[in-house]
């Protein structure tokens, strides 16, 4: 939101485009690009972008919202909407990127830019910290450091504000020169050049000096040399530089790294002298980060005693929502960390997408250093709150408790958390989705610790960003009006239910498939609306598929004609889908059947055929492509035979995943995304362009020391004839754990080694060989991730990522996270 008056007349002038209006004066304070998240309607301005999706489909949607100001490429609208403002462009991406240019042109504000692979977003949180006391700060909300986010960080800025702190991000050349002349900063910042994005470079070098593009015009630049190798130190951009580095002569270098008792103890040389520090952390990259911030208030003109007081007292960020199974059948979603409107307003979108439960509460501290009078700041929520659809709000602190009759919804007031601690036996909590967001002074992590329910130290954590980079990389690839039906069967590979259908629901799929009628019934009491296809219908739970809108799967002349039974009540023609086998050979109609399967579907008015579907074998492996391509032209056959016998189209589908990937020709009218969406393509190489949804991680219980030839677990089958130290983690067979795993072929990250098991995996335990690691009761031990990926636990055990993702127990919490 940007508080500065910008009348529609005013941005078709800055954006020197062509305009039909219906109220040329009317406000524009809010720049919307989705129609699912607005605010105040009045005062918004809605983009019609075109990217995964065109946004001229969601004009509708938007309309509906009550916006009535729209920037798009097509003037049909025009017409359509006779009662709204239009904005007519040529691209509508640079049109909000040129808008945002203007508006950050009438700002006198002092500006840091930060970019590089890894740490922009925690570097620009703990600058955040460290300087607020000196600087009215706008910063860029969460991560927001697109083409598209830059932009809509910089609409914030506000007349109060004399520093913005803004991150940008690049996948590709040629991206940098806008967010440049949009952010224009004075002050630039390169965090570590990694492999995050690389395939959009063709080396490391190129994606440096696209990178650097952004301080082109900076008065400052502040770097490590380390991340700088490619290039010759004289074609660094800046009229100024501040190196730093813990390796090599630097304006700041460290000389001395020493953890103690849970921080970490700086010294380098600056200006010819010894200085230190003092950084609450001891993770390398949090270290790295803080050397960074660190070298940024240095170069600021800060003395190194201030410094060293500022640095001591950042906290941790945590930049992603985490939605948690909490007590009483609730959902909690705690972003307990960091309180302000931008991070509000994303808290309440991911809150306004949970529909498992019918009723919303959002415990809120009350807010500091935004710039607004009290009275401003709490009516601005209020309506907020009520935007959002909240039925409850607890609030807590003096401040917000003094302006409780802004609020329309139901309240309650605590003057502190220690208060709403005492009272919290007495508030009901039951069946309701809760969001906890409050100032980090406020400590809100002991309300999340209340309201979740105990955590199994083996948790499954799902991306939920992830997840949704994923489906938009499929959405790039098919063709445009080819709809996607996401497989949700086995409690989603393992990942959730109705936490996963929200979210895809929210993102707008077309389809859900499910293996049997029990899930979607599941994820229909969650509040899931979308058509969902139950994949093997039983003839037993015919009548609850019927009562709760559910699609069968017809795969036989017997499931038809029970079907056909159980429909014998009804008036309806009632949805299903046809399957046929084209070489699968597990279930669905033969050719021999399909005259027979003619004859019992045209002109029948109790069904109505949604779609006409089969399976493909082996689309990721090019050997069997000649069989591939049989499939999609018998397929395509039978189908027509269909089609003519019923009189009209249903949806024709074939495409799995990899299908998506290697098969454009078989996308048809609608794919099926499967294990894809989770992070795996196995026509992909490496499964490049996707994104890891899911980390598997448990905790040390004990580490034990043990004599040369002492053996570990049952049937000694674990020997050290060296002897050596083991480490016992709470993860074994039930939680999914295989015993396959067992004695070294399995290996878990701990402290960022990779170490091996040793003895048989338990029930509920496995034994590490960690001899000379540093280790100790309650350390992480990770089971899967990025780096120590599914694929690899896969191949280790001889088996497919899909049996080890369906293979974690219930007993495993998952925890999403959404940023």
């Amino acid at each position: 939101m940007s508080t500065s008056i910008y009348t529609v007349s005013k941005v078709v002038q800055v954006l020197n485009a062509d305009a039909v209006f219906v109220d040329s004066e009317a406000i524009i304070q809010y720049l919307v690009i989705d129609s699912r998240s607005v605010l105040v309607p009045e005062n918004s301005l809605f983009f019609a972008l075109k990217s995964h999706r065109d946004g001229h489909e969601f004009i509708k949607d938007a309309y509906q919202k009550e916006i009535r100001n729209f920037v798009v490429t097509d003037r049909k609208y025009v017409d359509q909407y006779p009662d709204c403002n239009f904005i007519i462009v040529e691209n509508v991406l640079k049109s909000l990127q040129k808008l945002a240019t203007y508006h950050r042109s009438q700002s006198q504000l002092k500006t840091i830019g930060i970019t590089g692979s890894n740490g922009k977003t925690i570097v620009k949180e703990w600058l955040y910290q460290l300087l607020a006391l000196d600087f009215n700060i706008v910063r860029s909300p969460k991560s927001y450091n697109s083409q598209i986010g830059v932009p809509l960080s910089v609409w914030q800025i506000e007349s109060e504000n004399n520093l913005g702190i803004f991150e940008a991000g690049i996948s590709a050349v040629n991206e940098m020169d806008e967010l440049e002349e949009i952010i224009q900063p004075e002050i630039g910042i390169l965090t570590n050049i990694g492999e995050a994005h690389a395939e959009g470079f063709s080396s490391k070098k190129e994606k440096l000096l696209e990178k650097l593009k952004l301080f082109k015009n900076a008065d400052l630049l502040i770097y490590s040399p380390e991340y700088v190798t490619e290039i010759n130190a004289k074609l660094l951009p800046g009229k100024k530089h501040f190196s730093w580095s813990s390796k090599q002569a630097a304006d700041l270098q460290i000389i001395a790294v020493e953890p103690i008792e849970g921080n970490c103890y700086l010294r380098a040389i600056y200006q010819n002298a010894e200085i230190e520090c003092i950084l609450p952390f001891k993770d390398r990259a949090s270290i790295e980060n803080g050397m960074i911030c660190w070298a940024t208030l240095l170069a600021m003109g800060y003395t190194p005693e201030q410094a060293d007081l500022r640095l001591e007292k950042i906290s941790a960020v945590s930049m992603r929502l985490e939605l948690k199974n909490g007590i009483n059948q609730c959902s909690i979603i705690d972003d307990s960390y960091s309180a302000d409107i931008s991070s509000l307003a994303i808290a309440l979108d991911f809150l306004n997408q949970q529909n498992q439960h019918p009723k919303r509460t959002v415990i809120l501290s009350e807010l500091f250093e935004t710039g607004k009078d009290d009275q401003d700041l709490y009516k601005e929520i209020a309506e907020l709150l009520v935007q959002k659809k909240v039925n409850r709000l607890i609030g807590i602190g003096k401040h917000m408790a003094a302006h409780q009759t802004l609020f329309s919804v139901d309240t309650l007031f605590f003057d502190d958390t220690n208060a709403f601690i005492e009272a919290f036996p007495s508030i009901e909590f039951s069946h309701e989705t809760i969001l906890v967001k409050g100032a980090r002074r406020f400590e809100f992590g002991r309300i999340s610790k209340l309201l979740t329910q105990k955590i199994h130290d083996t948790v499954l954590e799902i991306d939920l960003n992830a997840m949704v980079g994923n489906l938009q990389f499929y959405r790039s690839k098919i063709q445009p009006g080819v709809k996607i039906m996401a497989m949700v069967k086995a409690f989603s590979y393992g990942s959730g239910s109705f936490e996963i259908a929200n979210l895809l629901q929210f993102h707008k799929v077309d389809y859900l498939a499910v293996a049997y009628a029990d899930e979607g019934i599941a994820l229909r009491k969650a509040g899931i609306t979308l058509p969902i296809m139950v994949l093997s219908p039983e003839e037993s739970a015919f009548e609850a598929i019927i009562k709760h809108r559910l699609e069968p799967e017809i795969y036989s002349l017997e499931i038809l004609n029970s079907f056909m039974r159980a429909l014998s009540n009804y008036d309806f023609n009632y949805p299903v889908h046809l399957k046929i086998d084209s070489g699968m050979h597990r279930l669905g109609f033969d050719r021999a059947e399909i005259s027979s399967l003619i004859e019992g579907i045209k002109n029948n008015d109790k069904i109505k055929v949604q779609s006409i579907f089969s399976h493909l074998v082996a689309s990721d492996a090019a050997e069997h492509d000649g069989f591939t391509q049989h499939q999609i032209d018998q397929f395509q056959n039978v189908a027509d035979q269909l089609v003519n016998a019923l009189g009209y189209k249903p949806l024709l589908h074939i495409a799995n995943t990899s299908g998506i990937s290697r098969w454009p020709n078989g996308q048809m009218d609608m794919v099926r995304l499967g294990i894809g969406l989770y992070g795996f393509d196995s026509a992909l190489y490496q499964n490049r362009g996707l994104q890891t949804v899911m980390v598997l991680k448990t905790t040390v219980t004990q580490v034990k020391l043990l004599e040369a030839g002492e053996t570990v677990g049952y049937s000694r089958r674990g020997v050290m004839p060296q002897g050596g130290r083991i480490a016992t983690v709470k993860i074994g067979y039930a939680d999914g754990y295989s015993r396959a795993f067992g004695n070294g072929v399995g290996k878990m990250i701990v402290n960022g080694h990779l170490v091996p098991t040793i003895g048989s995996i338990c029930m509920d335990m496995t034994m590490l060989d960690v001899t000379g690691i540093d280790v100790k009761a309650g350390d992480e031990a990770i089971v899967f991730n990025q780096s120590h990926s599914i694929m690899q636990l896969a191949k280790d055990i001889g088996t497919i990522p899909y049996e080890i993702l369906t293979n974690i127990s219930q007993r495993v919490k998952r925890v999403y996270f959404y940023e």
